[in-house]
C-alpha cells in the first residue's frame, strides 16, 4: 500500500524515534509498503517518520541510481534501530546537493563526512557493525537524521534558510505540488 509522505512542519518530523524490537507488529508489511511508496514517489530512500511512524526504521533503494552508480547494483536493504556511532573527522567533507520527499522542491548543498560508523540490525534482527564509505554513507547519514528529528535544511547556513524561507513556509501552508501522496498540517 502506498503511504502519504508527511510534509515540512508536521510534528512526527521533529519528534526522536524510539527502537523497536522483533514483536514490532506487522513489521514486514510496513517495510513492504515503504519500498511500495518509496518507488511511487521515486526516492532512494525513507525513513518511518516521513510515514508517520516514530519508529528507528530506514529503508534505502540505491539500485535506482546504478546507471550512474553502477556499485550500487541492486543495493536494496532495511536499516533497523540504526545509529551512527562515530563520524570519521579525518574523512573528507563533501559538498552536495540533497533534496527530500518530506521536502518537496527544495534542494541544497549540504557538507557531510564520506565515512561513517554505523549499528543497525537488518529486517531478520541480525546486527550489523559497519563502516560505510562514499555515497551510501551521505545517504545513511540523511536518512537516520531523520529518525533523530533532523532535516537535511537544518545542515545548512543560516543565509541559505533565510534565502529559502519562503518556500518553506509555503510547504507550512501545503502550497506545493508533487507527483506523490502526502500528508502536510494544512490539510
Amino acid at each position: 500500500m502506498i503511504l502519504p509522505i508527511y510534509i515540512y512542519g508536521h510534528p512526527v518530523l521533529r519528534k526522536v524515534s524510539e527502537d523497536i524490537t522483533p514483536d514490532y507488529p506487522n513489521l514486514k508489511e510496513l517495510i513492504d509498503d515503504m519500498y511500495e511508496t518509496l518507488a511511487a514517489s521515486e526516492g532512494i530512500g525513507l525513513a518511518a517518520p516521513q510515514i508517520g511512524k516514530n519508529i528507528r526504521v530506514v529503508i534505502i533503494d540505491l539500485d535506482v541510481i546504478s546507471e550512474d552508480l553502477p556499485e550500487y547494483k541492486g543495493f536494496k536493504k532495511v536499516f533497523i534501530n540504526p545509529h551512527i556511532i562515530e563520524i570519521d573527522e579525518n574523512s573528507e567533507k563533501k559538498s552536495m546537493e540533497e533534496g527530500c520527499l518530506s521536502l518537496p522542491g527544495i534542494h541544497e548543498k549540504v557538507v557531510r563526512a564520506t565515512r561513517i560508523h554505523v549499528k543497525y540490525m537488518d529486517e531478520d534482527f541480525n546486527e550489523h557493525d559497519e563502516w560505510i564509505e562514499g555515497y551510501l554513507s551521505r545517504v545513511m547519514q540523511h536518512e537516520f537524521d531523520h529518525l533523530d528529528a533532523k532535516m537535511f535544511i537544518d545542515h545548512i547556513s543560516p543565509l541559505r534558510k533565510q534565502l529559502i524561507k519562503s518556500k518553506l513556509k509555503a510547504l507550512l501552508q501545503g502550497r506545493y505540488r508533487c507527483s506523490y501522496r502526502t500528508k502536510c498540517v494544512k490539510k
